[in-house]
């Protein structure tokens, strides 16, 4: 019975009686106990989710109403605030803290009668594409273990994987949601920016941060989507616009999209000839099936990885400021007197190396002497892409383009090169520059046994029709 194709299948059993919240919690627990090398969860909470399995229970007999996510087992990334539970960011320095408040995205869950089971590892302040970068250590692909599941949110896209849970939420700053969805192939939504509360969510870089969803198909991402999404006292940023029912809409009727893709993503040097050979056929498919498809050109492809890099490094070396050790976190011993002393050895201690390089980049790119050469041109950049973005959409519906240039690398692979891990997110950074919301879905496989995803992106705040394409696709070319 266990696990069950999708969410609403599991519901419709919960109702008809023969299985229960209880018995649900009890295989993912024991799927988490059986797993636990794969390192995707930092805590587990078994006693708090059978309590919470038996009210929901209750809640159910006795003919209440219940939430729309009655029943579903989630775990959420450790950088999403869960009142009186760890949140480290994955890293020494927020070692031993615990949540003061829950965040608005796990205040929904919870209104919506969800069981968190779970917090789930993640590369270091969310930075890292190979979930390498955790003071947990690093997370293993279930697919081959040998093989990172990517980053930053890899412990959320390996729990829906190996089935420690129904569904995860993960960030997405760069491709942190999509890029491990396509490595372990799963679905993984990025929605646009300000369609889902960042109250709660640790920040790095505040102006490109987004709440994603990992899940198993587009049905449950669609589900949750439209719980976390909406309007929130607490975040200025986030939009006013109505939500709609998006699991509701993935079958409405509709003419079929307008497509296009850049020519130079699939022309990029960097870029697996099978994952360039599979796209190309995918677009030949699409156009024999009487999709109308149009081949675009984009010339600033080489500005998005530079661009991106500076605006999120000035952003966290800004937002990163307030770890120092004084009223929370770690503390460097002996301790220090001096306060300049103080500040440098629990900097120095409690963050990994990853986090250290970025925030002095970002510190470099704010410096008064490259203020102007580095973080203004970024941001003209910026506004250059946003301009291109609302021409394009101006042509079609969706565009199309690969997640990532390779399938999951090995353990260990690129750590010595970290121009070339940043170099990795080619694709999935320019949503994040621009705002508009993506998905990664798992369409391929590649000859090495490896899934990979096809990468769709809409316009702002059109996810209706970003996740009915998906669907359709998904039930339409998916292989096996």
């Amino acid at each position: 019975m266990y696990p069950f194709a999708s969410i609403n299948a599991y519901q419709q059993q919960l109702f008809a009686g023969t299985t229960s919240c209880k018995e649900a919690v009890e295989f993912y627990l024991q799927q988490i106990e059986r797993q636990e090398h794969l390192n995707a969860l930092v805590a587990v909470f078994p006693q708090e989710a059978r309590q919470r399995a038996e009210l929901l229970d209750a809640k159910r007999k006795a003919g209440t109403s219940t939430g729309k996510l009655h029943g579903v087992v989630v775990t959420i990334k450790d950088v999403i605030a869960w009142e009186q539970h760890p949140l480290s960011a994955s890293s020494n320095i927020l070692k031993g803290f615990h949540s003061i408040y829950n965040s608005t995205a796990v205040q929904k869950l919870v209104a919506e009668d969800a069981i968190i089971i779970g917090i789930n590892n993640c590369d270091e302040f969310a930075m890292g594409s190979s979930n390498e970068k955790s003071a947990f250590g690093p997370v293993r692909n279930k697919i081959d273990e040998s093989r990172v599941p990517g980053g930053s949110s890899g412990g959320s896209a390996v729990a829906v994987q190996a089935h420690l849970c129904m569904v995860s939420l993960g960030s997405d700053t760069g491709g942190s949601v999509r890029q491990p969805a396509d490595f372990c192939g799963i679905v993984g939504v990025k929605p646009t920016y300000g369609r889902v509360s960042r109250h709660g969510l640790i920040a790095y870089g505040s102006s490109f941060d987004q709440i994603g969803i990992l899940a198993n198909n587009v049905e449950d991402a669609a589900l949750v989507l439209s719980v976390i999404a909406g309007e929130d006292e607490y975040d200025a940023t986030v939009s006013t616009l109505p939500v709609p029912s998006y699991a509701e809409e993935l079958t409405s009727a509709s003419t079929k999209p307008v497509i296009g893709y850049f020519k130079q993503t699939l022309q990029h040097e960097g870029l697996d000839e099978e994952i360039r050979s599979s796209h190309l056929a995918f677009i030949a498919q699409l156009k024999q099936d009487g999709y109308q498809v149009k081949e675009l050109e984009f010339d600033l492809i080489d500005y998005i990885v530079p661009t991106y890099y500076v605006l999120t490094t000035a952003e966290a070396s800004s937002n990163l400021s307030r770890f120092d050790g004084v009223r929370y976190g770690y503390q460097a011993t002996p301790v220090k007197e001096e306060l300049t002393e103080f500040y440098s050895a629990n900097r120095s201690e409690g963050f990994g190396k990853e986090v250290q390089r970025r925030i002095m980049l970002g510190t470099f790119v704010l410096s008064a002497g490259y203020y102007d050469a580095y973080y203004t041109k970024a941001q003209q950049v910026r506004r250059k892409l946003f301009e291109q973005t609302k021409l394009v959409f101006s042509e079609v519906d969706v565009l199309l383009m690969p997640v990532s240039p390779s399938t999951a690398f090995k353990i260990g692979e690129k750590n010595s090169n970290p121009v070339e891990m940043y170099l990795a997110d080619i694709y999935t950074v320019f949503a994040n520059l621009v705002g508009i919301p993506g998905l990664s879905i798992p369409l391929f496989q590649h000859s090495n046994g490896l899934p990979f995803g096809l990468q769709m992106m809409t316009k702002h705040f059109d996810e209706v029709s970003l996740l009915r394409l998906a669907h359709t696709f998904m039930q339409t070319y998916k292989a096996g």
